[in-house]
This record gives structure tokens, C-alpha cells and sequence, in this order.
């Protein structure tokens, strides 16, 4: 590979990193605390302006909860088949709601810049903790498996039991109210680009 195309995978490689980053809310600060790559380093990735090691590019591929390979798929895509992603495989990730006893396990890794859909399984396990709302872009579908719950969306509240579902805008302010009966477990869909629920 010529010192032409290197510099051109570097700034593609930087740029997926980027848009991958910002769709999902996070900071180049708190991807810098999950991977382990420095502030200064990852700026420089997300620029171009270095050729970032393969090891870099693995901890901020977990960190981000993208296969590694989805750095460079488009830049000389080749043909795919559905993606398989085994039980044990699930990527644990950092999302906002991490810092507050969310645990989310990404459970397709829908690679290019562009997002369409993240289809998470979310765990809350204490029931003393206070979660505080969210809003973001895109819709959600949600689906109770385990445990009951009072989940807020905007000014309405919802008393959900396993088996019942929510579809909402995201960028309402929503999120827990009240944790009723612990381990929750739910499955939780944000569609990207696409019109708000009425």
C-alpha cells in the first residue's frame, strides 16, 4: 500500500471513529476512560493525523461496541452474509446510562458511519439506585423480559411487567422511575433516521 493510501485509510479510519462516536453521545473524554488511548491520541486518530496501531484500534472498537473490522469495511468492502452474534459474545459497552448501574450488552454491530439501528440488552440490578433521564437521538423499542419496573417517558409514567413493550421518541426526556422488582432485564432498540412515533 502506497504513503497515499495509508494517509487516505487513516483520515476514512478517523472519520468512522468520529461519526460513530458522536452519533452515540459520547465523549472523546469518555471513550479516552474506557479504552485506555490517551485524549491526545484518540484526537489525533479521529483527524488522520496518525496510523493507529492495531491494538489502539481494538480498544476503541469495545469501547465503542463496533467489531474491529468496522473500521475498515467500507474502505474495500467485500460481500457479507448475516451477522451471528453468540450469547457469549455480546460486547459490554460504555453509554450514558453506565455510570449509573446500566449495564448494556450490544447485540448487533451495524458497521459503516452511518447507524441505522442498536439493538441493546440492558440490565439494572440495584433497586435502591436513582436514574436520572436521558434523551438522545432516534426511537426506541422497548421490551420487558425480566423483573417490573415504573419507566418514565416525558410527563406519563408506565408500570411494565415482563412481556409489555414501549415505543417512544427518544428525544423526550425519558428513562427508570421507580425499580420495583430486581433483576430487570430488557431489550431496548434506538432507530436511527427515521420520523418520531405520533
Amino acid at each position: 500500500m502506497s504513503a497515499k493510501d495509508n494517509q487516505s485509510l487513516d483520515l476514512y479510519i478517523g472519520k468512522i471513529i468520529n461519526n460513530v462516536r458522536k452519533k452515540q453521545g459520547l465523549t472523546i473524554a469518555e471513550i479516552s476512560e474506557q479504552s485506555g488511548v490517551s485524549r491526545g491520541m484518540l484526537s489525533k486518530i479521529e483527524n488522520g493525523q496518525v496510523s493507529p496501531s492495531l491494538d489502539s484500534l481494538l480498544k476503541i472498537s469495545r469501547a465503542l461496541g463496533v467489531p474491529i473490522s468496522a473500521f475498515f469495511k467500507e474502505f474495500d468492502s467485500e460481500e457479507g452474509g448475516a451477522q451471528l452474534v453468540k450469547a457469549e459474545e455480546a460486547l459490554e459497552v460504555v453509554r450514558r446510562g453506565t455510570k449509573v448501574g446500566h449495564t448494556y450488552h450490544l447485540l448487533a454491530y451495524d458497521s459503516g458511519p452511518h447507524k441505522t439501528f442498536e439493538p441493546f440488552l440492558i440490565s439494572l440490578d440495584n433497586k435502591s439506585e436513582i436514574f436520572p433521564t436521558f434523551a438522545h437521538e432516534g426511537s426506541v423499542f422497548m421490551y420487558l423480559l425480566e423483573g417490573e419496573m415504573i419507566y418514565r417517558h416525558g410527563k406519563q409514567t408506565y408500570h411494565m411487567k415482563p412481556g409489555d413493550s414501549l415505543t417512544y421518541n427518544a428525544q423526550i426526556s425519558h428513562g427508570p422511575e421507580e425499580l420495583l422488582q430486581v433483576p430487570i432485564k430488557f431489550l431496548n432498540i434506538i432507530y436511527y433516521n427515521q420520523s418520531a412515533p405520533e
